[in-house]
């Protein structure tokens, strides 16, 4: 397996990509991950992570296509071309960009590839604000493509994506397999760790608001603050606690709630480590999703799904992909119809415990960790059997 991420990090490819590990240990298989030498070890039965070297002058990645993705990426093309020349093995599965160069290993060596597909590469450019370089936006289209079109198997991560796949090559053997963030359900959480959580973020009394994930800009972070007014005005005793986010995008955050004269109804936790956020889910009333752009579905609103907690999204289909108005509140994005959906949640309560209800229901129907399980065998079966 090639991932072209700083691994394990919480963010969310990192997590699928150790969703996807998992999974495989689970299952039986035996694993090289070949990644950055950047991110925590994780230990998965059966998975040996092999890092490229060290490169003193990079110690941190950020989110989306950068100069210093692309110059990793060279020491990971050299990793994974030592690996193939040393070893035989019976299916080479990579993520993302790492993609454009696996199917030509896959050719060479003669071995099957899986493109596990996060995302539209060319669509990433355009949301991390690369969409002027239309030559690069045109060079990431037609890797995609060929990508798709030479692999043995696709795996999509959201509706959005596989329809992609299907409009490249109908024909490619594909499976949808939404993201997993947790295989522990809040519901598992003890009292006593919900009460801790309470205690460190000084959030006794409050009705919690909860927002875990990245702070880039298309999350729609500001959306929430200006929302947050109108919130509180008519529900003083709430606490927005946002969970994530880099200490420099944590810094700008709490300049805006400054601006916005909101300190006090806001806790900034930082990116915190994966555990704790079951424990977090469990203890907040209402879940938050303010996105404002993108096609994929959030990693977080499964984890959402799983607690059975009132939800609260933009209604977009990055959400309506899997969400609906029988699952979550779901509004427009203006900070006036985001606040009227966290309120909704709020004041009515037996409406927005039984959205929670209907939310865990689809979960356990859809989403679960048995049918990831089952997902993730069928896709080798079919990657493996071209």
């Amino acid at each position: 397996m090639v991932a072209p991420q700083p691994f394990f990090e919480p963010r969310g490819t990192p997590f699928s990509v150790l969703g996807r590990l998992k999974a495989l240990s689970k299952l039986g298989h035996e694993v090289d991950l070949v990644t950055y030498h950047i991110g925590e070890d994780v230990a998965i039965p059966d998975v040996v992570i092999r890092r490229i070297p060290s490169i003193p002058f990079i110690q941190k990645i950020s989110i989306g296509p950068s100069v210093k993705k692309l110059f990793l990426d060279m020491f990971l093309i050299v990793k994974t071309l030592s690996l193939l020349l040393r070893r035989r093995y019976d299916l080479l599965h990579s993520h993302e960009e790492a993609s454009f160069f696996c199917v030509l290993f896959a050719k060479v060596f003669r071995v099957p590839h899986l493109y596990d597909m996060h995302s539209s590469l060319p669509q990433q450019l355009g949301n991390f604000q690369y969409s002027k370089f239309s030559p690069l936006i045109w060079l990431f289209t037609f890797l995609e493509k060929v990508t798709i079109n030479s692999s043995q198997a696709v795996i999509t991560i959201c509706p959005a994506l596989e329809e992609q796949v299907k409009d490249v090559c109908p024909h490619a053997p594909h499976l949808m397999i939404e993201n997993m963030t947790i295989e522990r359900s809040p519901d598992s959480v003890p009292d006593e760790d919900v009460q801790q959580f309470r205690t460190t973020y000084q959030l006794e009394g409050r009705r919690i608001i909860l927002y875990t994930g990245t702070f880039e800009t298309y999350q729609g972070i500001p959306l929430l603050i200006r929302s947050a007014k109108a919130v509180v005005e008519k529900i003083p005793n709430v606490m927005f606690v946002l969970m994530g986010g880099t200490p420099l995008q944590v810094d700008d955050v709490q300049a805006q709630i400054k601006v916005e004269g909101l300190l006090s109804y806001f806790c900034l936790t930082g990116s915190r480590p994966s555990s704790e956020i079951p424990c977090a889910i469990r203890a907040a009333d209402i879940l938050v999703s303010p996105r404002i752009k993108g096609t994929n579905t959030p990693l977080k609103i499964y984890a959402y799904l799983q607690s059975g907690k009132p939800i609260v999204a933009t209604n977009l289909s990055t959400h309506t992909q899997v969400l609906n108005e029988h699952v979550a509140f779901l509004t427009d994005t203006n900070e006036a119809a985001f606040a009227e959906g966290i309120l909704k949640s709020l004041m009515h309560e037996a409406d927005a415990m039984a959205r929670g209800h209907r939310a865990r229901a689809l979960f356990e129907k859809q989403f679960s960790y048995d049918i990831y399980l089952e997902k993730t065998a069928k896709i080798l079966e079919l990657a493996l059997k071209q």
